[in-house]
């Protein structure tokens, strides 16, 4: 019996997802794009789960669509030939992952290439071991991104760095992609996971309907321009915020203080 493409471990709040094609660098075959969408729309209907962890078994994260699949898939490059499609069903997994409500965190064990950078892309953190490593060939490939590569890596590193990676193929460092303000931090590959999951944690202590709440007024912001985010701010918190008891706020702020000291011991 083979083994599964995809395994969901579950630790108490938080699901650790991990891609488990490792003799294959993860790539994403039909089979595991699927999976990626399927999961993460179990874990969104998961009442228990409310932070994930997305990780590659193996040495690598994710290399990207499995292009030996795709060489000889006539289905998967449109029937007749009529160009890529990464969807299955009518899914793809970055616009899967998307939907989860909760933090997806990104423990980038490994390279990330093209495909696989636009999945470490759908994070809402990332986190990466030293040997971690990025690069978007897609025209090297000669395709064009569709799962947002081409507008959220801009936006992550500044449009002349990101025309540099994507126009030339070429890899990015760890350490480099840490310099630009890529990722959030680089740790040797045995702390990685374990960082992860503090990280987790951390998220699992502030109040239950804010961290879904905040995240979607960020990922909502971002997508307007800054005068309408504005306003989406204003009129969400002022929603929000309605239902926040002085009392409740003075319990928390106790939390804080402690935490604060704590943290700064």
């Amino acid at each position: 019996m083979s083994e599964p493409v995809i395994l969901v471990e579950k630790e108490g709040e938080t699901a650790i997802v991990t891609l488990n094609r490792p003799t294959a660098m993860n790539a994403l075959s039909r089979e595991l794009r699927e999976a990626i969408a399927e999961t993460f729309e179990k874990l969104e209907a998961d009442p228990e789960i409310r932070v994930a962890i997305l990780t590659g078994a193996g040495k690598a994260f994710c290399a990207g669509l499995d292009l030996k699949e795709l060489g000889g898939d006539s289905s998967a490059v449109g029937g007749d030939g009529g160009g890529v499609n990464a969807t299955v069903n009518d899914k793809d997994p970055v616009t899967s992952i998307g939907k989860f409500s909760g933090p997806v965190i990104g423990a980038i064990n490994g390279v990330a290439i093209t495909g696989g950078f636009e999945l470490a892309l759908a994070c809402d953190v990332l986190v990466c071991s030293s040997n971690a490593r990025f690069a978007d060939t897609h025209a090297r490939v000669g395709i064009l991104p569709g799962w947002g590569l081409s507008q959220k890596l801009s936006r992550a590193i500044g449009i002349y760095r990101a025309k540099e990676l994507s126009l030339t193929g070429n890899f990015l460092s760890a350490e480099q992609a840490n310099e630009w303000g890529l990722i959030n931090r680089v740790v040797a590959p045995e702390e990685l996971m374990g960082t992860c999951k503090q990280l987790a944690t951390d998220m699992l202590g502030v109040v239950p309907e804010c961290l879904s709440g905040y995240k979607g007024l960020i990922d909502q912001g971002f997508g307007e321009a800054f005068g309408d985010a504005l306003k989406t701010e204003k009129k969400t918190s002022s929603a929000a915020n309605k239902s926040v008891g002085a009392d409740a706020i003075a319990e928390r702020r106790k939390g804080i203080q402690e935490r604060g000291k704590q943290q700064t011991s």
